[in-house]
């Protein structure tokens, strides 16, 4: 009865006793130099792949859409021109061939090339060959493409070259018709060079009518010619009327990287 009353225990066990781990709550954390060396590693095979891929591919652009897209008209561009020489140029001047093989130059495109069709056509007008301008013009109007100030100003400056006025004033009249409040000055100019090449003097009349009509103000050197029509014709009175209300005593030149005023050397009776 009077014995010693035993300590207690504790719950978690006495001095000494080791406690049981719970399995996949908790692990020793790896050492701070096997993780910066690991990190390492990843980095450097990243480089590696990214430098075996810039000389299969090629110097990868930067994040700029512009230039990206720039870079595969480009390329684009390149391979159409090059299968415009192979299918076209080598062909003789017969439309049935020339179309045919503009077909199937095409054939394969899901849009229609027009970049490609309006850089051969410059090459074309560079080398002089008005016929194959006509034709490949002619044949992209009827696929209801490249309907622009430039290439109408093209077929233009072929028709004249190949000595075609009618056509070129027939082709004239559909653009008026049709384009008539969006016709450039460099259009009308093209138009009346081609009848002052020609000796037309009226029509040149005509063109500068409609010119007026639609507020374009000609150039210098449409003034000049619509001036020389009206004197050709022997309405002198018009053709003093023109060249003071279209052209001036004077006249601005750049000089020095400054916009310059000066008289011009020759008279209005020149004309």
């Amino acid at each position: 009865m009077g014995g010693r009353r035993r300590r207690a225990v504790p719950m978690g066990g006495g001095v000494g006793v080791r406690r049981r781990a719970t399995p996949g709550l908790s692990r020793p954390p790896y050492p701070p130099v096997l993780v910066v060396h690991i990190v390492y590693r990843y980095i450097s095979i990243i480089y590696k792949i990214k430098s075996v891929l810039t000389i299969i591919v090629g110097k990868l652009p930067k994040k700029n859409t512009t230039y990206g897209i720039r870079e595969i008209l480009r390329q684009r561009g390149k391979r159409h021109l090059i299968l415009f020489e192979l299918y076209v140029c080598g062909l003789p001047n017969e439309k049935e061939a020339i179309y045919g093989a503009l077909d199937k130059w095409t054939a394969w495109e899901t849009e229609f090339p027009v970049i490609a069709v309006a850089k051969a056509l410059n090459i074309l007008k560079q080398r002089k060959q008005w016929k194959r301008v006509i034709q490949v013009a002619k044949w992209m109007f009827g696929k209801g493409q490249g309907m622009t100030m430039g290439t109408f100003d093209t077929l233009l400056l072929a028709f004249d070259m190949d000595q075609r006025v009618d056509e070129a004033q027939s082709f004239w009249n559909m653009i008026l018709h049709t384009h008539e409040r969006s016709i450039s000055r460099r259009l009308f100019s093209r138009m009346i060079s081609i009848y002052a090449h020609h000796n037309m003097p009226h029509h040149i009349i005509e063109v500068f009518a409609d010119m007026e009509e639609l507020g374009v103000k000609p150039d210098e050197d449409t003034t000049r010619k619509v001036a020389r029509a009206f004197k050709n014709v022997g309405e002198t009175e018009k053709q003093q009327l023109v060249l003071d209300k279209y052209l001036s005593e004077w006249k601005y030149i750049h000089f020095k990287g400054e916009r310059v005023r000066v008289r011009r050397k020759y008279s209005w009776n020149d004309d």
